[in-house]
């Protein structure tokens, strides 16, 4: 899926059934479900799966875990917004 394609699938509310689970959990957070973003990215056992975690908690206020979860991907928070990460990460993981 390109960039273009994701971001086509947020306006329209309809992601392909073969989108990866990093790039659901981000879609469902830009579609305003934070709980199934969540449930989403807790099931992912990867690095990048503990990057959108990390976001996902940033966004929600909870730093500290956040930082937890920055760490378990070997990442450091970033210090722009919280649409730059998105769209940073959505960027990477549809190259």
């Amino acid at each position: 899926m390109t960039y273009t394609d994701f971001m086509n699938a947020c306006e329209t509310g309809v992601l392909p059934d073969d989108a990866s689970a990093l790039l659901r959990s981000l879609y469902q957070d830009r579609r305003g479900d934070w709980d199934t973003a969540h449930t989403i990215a807790q099931e992912i056992p990867t690095r990048d799966g503990s990057r959108v975690h990390a976001y996902l908690h940033r966004k929600e206020g909870d730093i500290g875990n956040a930082n937890y979860w920055y760490a378990k991907a070997g990442a450091t928070a970033p210090g722009g917004s919280l649409d730059g990460e998105w769209d940073s990460l959505v960027r990477e993981f549809t190259a």
